[in-house]
């Protein structure tokens, strides 16, 4: 580490003077600001003897299929088929090979609750938890959610164990220190420093809300906490990116802004409980806030209503979520996070824009595990005209068009029978098979309603017209140019 990058802050003052031979620099080393306890170059040791006895290795056990080979095959009736039988039945009683595998997590209670990455624990015989001092007690599951690859165990011990709380990860900045514990690639009770190198990162997950770090953080790492410089845990170490398996200074640790919630869940519950709105969404890009004549791409573009809170409220396809529960909406992933968060039952209020205008809905949300799709039902026309429309090939959802193209349960809309490659509708990336339900937030149901809806577009000089379409079950807005 250079000498410059141990300061937290490092100001030059130079005098200079035509009579002087030499230039003199003074370096003035500022101190944190308050609610900061520590600046780099300081000592953690103290920071870490205090910590350190609330990180747990976590080791588990889990039973392998046993692998005894093809049996023979003997005939019906053989002298030898007892004696076969006998011998595969022992095979069977055998107990099958174990594995383990380790891991690191964190006490977050006086009475022995651990939380853990799901992937760490899932599909265990056993769980074991080694304590700073050595100790080793037998954990249960508490509860478990995949979305967010998080899982809290539980200890019973006969004294108060040492806990650590958590921190306010959404007021941590890029460039703060952070402490990395756990047990990599099984050498336990490891540290590693280093800073928060970017915030909000998503992998997979709707989810995702990932602290980066260049903090070393290796295999045995997963489920550790990552510790700001007060002690308390910012996030959960989950994931590393590497071409080697091994660190590159580039990890990822769920943000505690999402742990503490599922953590408090699955305490209570056993299981997640997140709100329900009751839509699909998309992302608004610049050609779709063109066609719907919005100022920006904030918000969230409803594709599909869904039987549920959304629906019930009034809240169609076509609007666009601007705020929810009084908190701007800047993108479908911020919504989809701040739903999945709200309490389910809460009532809230969800301002969407409509036909240019504002309108403010209020929505009892439901609960996400217990949403149910519906499924449409199979179309009844056998009408079967064609249409082409610039570049689109356009048919009626009759059953021989649907069955040519593998598809069912549609009842609304104009099936794209086929689109010319060099038109601007494949450049959006409408294809045949796709399903058009609405035309500048207007239902269709024959090419006749598409071609109707384009030519009133042109006459109104619009320049671009948006179109919902349907493909493999998903729905999503395309603004499709009406330039000949």
């Amino acid at each position: 580490m250079t000498k410059s990058s141990t300061l937290n802050r490092t100001g030059y003052v130079r005098a200079s003077f035509a009579m002087l031979i030499s230039a003199f620099s003074l370096i003035l080393v500022i101190m944190p600001t308050p609610g900061h306890s520590r600046v780099a170059g300081e000592s953690l040791a103290d920071l870490v003897e205090q910590i350190s006895p609330a990180v747990v290795n976590i080791v588990t056990t889990l039973t392998l299929p046993g692998t005894t080979g093809q049996a023979p095959i003997v005939p019906e009736g053989s002298p030898l088929e007892d004696l076969f039988k006998d011998f595969q039945q022992d095979q069977q009683d055998r107990p099958r090979s174990r594995g383990s595998a380790l891991g690191s997590g964190f006490i977050i209670s006086a009475d022995g609750y651990i939380v853990t990455n799901n992937h760490v624990i899932v599909d265990s015989d056993e769980i074991i938890i080694e304590f700073f001092d050595g100790e080793s007690l037998v954990a249960t599951v508490v509860g478990r959610d995949e979305k967010t690859d998080l899982a809290v165990l539980k200890v019973e011990s006969e004294a108060p164990l040492p806990f650590v709380q958590f921190g306010d990860s959404d007021i941590a900045r890029v460039g703060d220190w952070v402490l990395a514990i756990g047990n990599p690639l099984g050498q336990g009770f490891s540290v590693s420093a280093g800073i928060i190198s970017a915030r909000n990162r998503s992998l997979s997950g709707s989810y995702d809300d990932f602290i980066q770090t260049d903090a070393a953080i290796n295999r045995g790492n997963s489920g550790g906490p990552l510790f700001n410089m007060e002690g308390e845990v910012i996030g959960v170490n989950t994931a590393i990116l590497s071409p080697t398996g091994g660190s590159i200074g580039i990890g990822f640790s769920m943000s505690s802004a999402v742990v503490s919630k599922v953590v408090d869940q699955l305490i209570e519950y056993g299981e997640t409980r997140r709100g329900w709105l009751g839509v699909r969404i998309q992302d608004i890009s610049d050609d779709i806030a063109e066609a719907l004549e919005l100022e920006d791409t904030t918000g969230a573009l409803v594709t599909d209503v869904m039987d549920g809170p959304a629906g019930d409220a009034g809240i169609q396809p076509g609007d666009v979520i601007t705020t929810f529960d009084g908190v701007e909406v800047e993108s479908t992933r911020a919504l989809v996070r701040m739903v999945g968060n709200a309490d389910v039952g809460k009532a809230v209020r969800v301002v969407v824009i409509r036909d240019g205008k504002s309108q403010t809905f209020l929505v009892d949300l439901g609960r996400l595990e217990e949403a149910v799709l519906t499924s449409l039902n199979p179309p009844a026309s056998e009408d079967n005209p064609k249409f082409d429309i610039n570049g689109l090939t356009l048919g009626t959802l009759s059953a021989e068009n649907l069955s040519q193209f593998g598809l069912g349960g549609y009842t609304d809309g104009v099936l794209i029978m086929d689109v010319a490659e060099d038109s601007v509708a494949f450049d959006k990336g409408l294809r045949a098979g796709d399903i058009i339900t609405e035309i500048g937030q207007q239902a269709v149901s024959t090419p006749a309603d598409v071609e109707a809806q384009i030519a009133s577009a042109k006459e109104g000089g619009r320049t671009s017209i948006l179109l919902l379409v349907h493909r493999d079950g998903d729905k999503r807005f395309v603004a499709l140019s009406l330039a000949d």
